[in-house]
């Protein structure tokens, strides 16, 4: 194996190391398994939910091969798409509300599961544009776009998302058994699981916890009869992407949310990989660094076009990689390669999708509901990091209210045209909006006068309590 001159103990294989064969086959398999259900499970959620049955194994199929796909393309950089560094591209759960409401705007009017996914996928690549074209000044864009309002937005997903995950684990939309003591003791015991699995010292079976607790809820209720394989005998061998295999439709509601998700997830990109240049011993200032966050956005983008044509949901880069190069020490951007082939390799059969596909609800709930509090609280703990001064407080309330209002509340729009119900309807949407253009008309001293008070306040306090303690000796 060829080993380069790594800059820092912490790394033995630097970034333009090459290792060998073996050590790159384990990292990259360490890769996936850490990646692997956050590639499938937002297509498991969006066909289980929009109720797209047979198409499911194809489109886990085409998850996993064009997060390969992309991985090698950041990892490779073509011209000045990609970041150049290991970072594994996978579908991302940002997506999901907005992708779930399009879905939701055709089925209600009709359409079928080739109408639905045709509007996902045209949105999707439209919408991708964005992205593209934000990587340009991604930047400036961070002087509007602050942490109060991306902590906002994202606060705001997971919350969202934490009622899917419970509906799952009472047994999923429509389920004749719904809320039954079966479906909730499966779910209990997938969340068990991977609680137990995070207690582990061994940072191998923290990264499979929850692989492990899909694994034992999935064995679990195949021994209860709750597992049917019998359809999947009728997969095909194996999965070949199609271009739009399910058509190209547009829809503007659909488009708004998509793409104000787009524009968000050029931020968080910008923070992952600069994570990631970090743990690989690469810099984090000057030219260089700036030409691999924007590769990396543009990447970001590029690979989310492709997704869409190949029939799969947008795409950006998984932060629990940076832990594995960490906890492995390789660095290396080839092992990039090995990563991809695998990816690419699963989703050629479609027996991994039909497979997963039968994951009873209340299984992919239990460990939802972790994968969605979780984003929630990442949110809110950006939200928390940036300061929650008088204005961010102000902001961050009337934003998370107006979002989860209509979304507890959807009538309250019933009045308006269905059009523009669609549109402002998405709790994302309104609540992006109101964060956004509060930000953006509140004044910054509003939180400044506010910690000058509290300091002033601070002083005075301090004062009175230094006064007492040199009056009481001389009372004694």
């Amino acid at each position: 194996m060829a080993k380069g001159n790594s800059s820092s103990n912490d790394l033995v294989f630097g970034l333009d190391d090459r290792p060998g064969f073996s050590v790159s086959t384990f990292a990259a398999l360490q890769h996936v398994l850490a990646s692997f259900i956050g590639i499938i499970t937002p297509t498991l959620i969006v066909g289980g939910v929009l109720g797209l049955g047979s198409e499911i194994p194809y489109l886990v199929s085409m998850a996993l091969i064009v997060s390969g796909i992309g991985t090698f393309i950041q990892a490779r950089r073509f011209g000045p798409i990609g970041s150049g560094l290991l970072c594994v591209q996978g579908t991302s759960f940002a997506f999901l509300s907005s992708i779930l409401a399009a879905g939701f705007i055709v089925k209600n009017r009709g359409g079928t599961p080739e109408d639905i996914l045709a509007t996902i996928f045209g949105v999707c690549f439209l919408a991708a544009s964005v992205e593209i074209i934000l990587s340009r000044f991604i930047d400036k864009l961070k002087k509007i776009i602050t942490p109060i309002v991306t902590g906002t937005i994202i606060t705001l997903i997971g919350l969202h998302l934490i009622k899917i995950a419970m509906t799952d684990i009472a047994g999923g939309f429509g389920a004749p058994d719904l809320g039954s003591p079966v479906n909730l003791l499966l779910a209990s015991l997938v969340l068990i699981t991977i609680v137990i699995f995070n207690r582990f010292q061994v940072h191998l079976l923290r990264l499979s916890a929850v692989i492990m607790g899909l694994t034992v809820g999935f064995v679990v209720a195949w021994s209860m009869g709750k597992v049917d394989f019998s359809t999947l005998s009728t997969l095909p061998l194996v999965s070949v992407p199609v271009p739009f295999k399910y058509g190209f439709n547009f829809d503007l509601a659909a488009f708004i949310p998509i793409a104000i998700i787009y524009v968000i997830t050029a931020l968080e990109t910008t923070g992952d990989l600069t994570a990631n240049s970090m743990v690989s011993k690469q810099p984090v200032t000057g030219p260089l660094f700036v030409k691999r966050i924007k590769g990396g956005v543009l990447g970001d983008g590029v690979n989310s076009a492709i997704a869409a044509s190949l029939n799969s949901l947008p795409m950006t880069t998984f932060s629990q990689n940076n832990g594995v190069i960490q906890l492995t020490g390789v660095a290396s951007r080839y092992v990039a390669v090995f990563i991809a082939g695998i990816l690419v390799l699963l989703g050629l059969f479609p027996i991994i999708g039909g497979v997963l596909q039968q994951m009873p609800k209340p299984v992919l709930g239990g460990a939802t509901l972790i994968m969605f509090g979780t984003v929630a609280m990442a949110g809110v703990k950006i939200i928390a990091e940036s300061g929650l001064d008088r204005r961010a407080m102000f902001i961050t309330a009337i934003s998370i209210g107006m979002g989860l209002g209509v979304d507890f509340v959807p009538e309250v729009l019933s009045s308006m045209p269905d059009q523009m119900k669609n549109i402002i309807g998405n709790p994302l949407t309104i609540g992006a909006f109101a964060a956004i253009f509060l930000n953006i008309i509140l004044p910054e001293d509003l939180g400044a006068e506010e910690s000058e008070a509290q300091a002033e306040e601070v002083f005075s306090e301090s004062e009175a309590e230094a006064q007492v303690v040199v009056v009481e000796p001389n009372k004694s």
